[in-house]
């Protein structure tokens, strides 16, 4: 036999051996048919309280910030001192209320165990519906992703970091409107 003819012969044998396992190797489980259904996800604020009209934040050191919509629906500071507010911070804080979502529900877990006997912040959010809602938030959680606040129905819930921390961030960073600087004036 020649070289060239037993070149072709094995490489004819290793496709009908690629082809046999192909088409005999087992098939991969279909990882969405036999996972149990995803939980939806569940918000701590819904639409339906409407949009947020008056956040304040309030630290368990006494510092206060608080912002309400004034009558042109501008963003204004009233606390510390009464003044035009950064519209771009205080809207992306506004905009995280609506965010904040309910990472886990723990029954029976003592307040003072996670920082509830005495909060970190209080969120007091008050809606354009006329809805009052009062948050006390506790401490982080040991992996860091959430904060502890009392549910309603005697538990404690496990509430997104990311959002809780957009609106205490109003705090370390007031939310001073910008300072418009004059354009320099040509000297002749």
């Amino acid at each position: 036999m020649r070289r060239s003819t037993i070149i072709y012969l094995v490489l004819f044998a290793l496709v009908l051996a690629a082809a046999y396992y192909i088409n005999n190797r087992p098939q991969p489980v279909d990882s969405e048919s036999t996972a149990e259904p995803a939980a939806p996800t569940e918000y701590l604020i819904t639409s339906t309280d409407g949009l947020p009209s008056r956040i304040r934040v309030e630290s368990k050191t006494g510092e206060i910030v608080e912002v309400e919509r004034n009558e042109e629906n501008a963003w204004v500071m009233t606390q510390p001192e009464e003044t035009a507010a950064d519209q771009g911070s205080v809207e992306a804080a506004a905009g995280q209320v609506s965010t904040m979502r309910v990472l886990e529900h723990i029954p029976g877990l003592a307040p003072d165990a996670v920082g509830l006997d005495s909060p970190e912040f209080t969120i007091t959010l008050q809606f354009t519906s006329g809805v009052e809602r009062i948050l006390q938030i506790g401490v982080l959680t040991p992996t860091e992703s959430g904060y502890y606040i009392p549910g309603e129905n005697g538990d404690t819930l496990i509430v997104s970091r990311s959002s809780v921390d957009a609106l205490t961030e109003l705090l370390t960073n007031l939310p001073y409107a910008p300072t418009e600087i004059p354009a320099p004036t040509p000297t002749p």
